[in-house]
């Protein structure tokens, strides 16, 4: 594994989906990480998750839809109104977000939280 800067990037621009599944972590809520001596999730549609940089910040919402090619998350109260009326979702990138009820209906999540003790 280098450090390189340059072979980080591309290590993470040529990564393959369930790779970049892994990197789309985004950290969890003071209380969530007290109940699941956890840090941070990788990120799930379903989730309710607050913004926390950026243009819009503290705005709260559930994630529609996790777009894993362009490591972009789109939130169903993030969204823009077109000049016909049509209202259209932004992404945000995962960095900026923080997991406030996570849903944990995922054998996945559950096999974490098991696996970290």
């Amino acid at each position: 594994m280098s450090k390189q800067p340059r072979k980080q990037r591309k290590a993470l621009y040529n990564a393959p989906l369930h790779i970049r599944r892994k990197k789309m972590g985004v950290n969890l809520s003071k209380e969530l990480q007290e109940d699941y001596n956890r840090r941070s999730f990788p990120i799930k549609s379903g989730d309710k998750v607050q913004v926390v940089r950026g243009d819009f910040r503290d705005i709260e919402g559930k994630i529609e839809r996790v777009d894993y090619k362009n490591y972009r998350v789109f939130i169903d109260s993030v969204n823009k109104v077109k000049s016909d009326g049509t209202s259209v979702l932004l992404p945000v990138h995962p960095s900026n977000l923080m997991i406030i009820d996570a849903d944990m209906n995922d054998d996945f999540r559950n096999k974490i939280i098991d696996r970290k003790g």
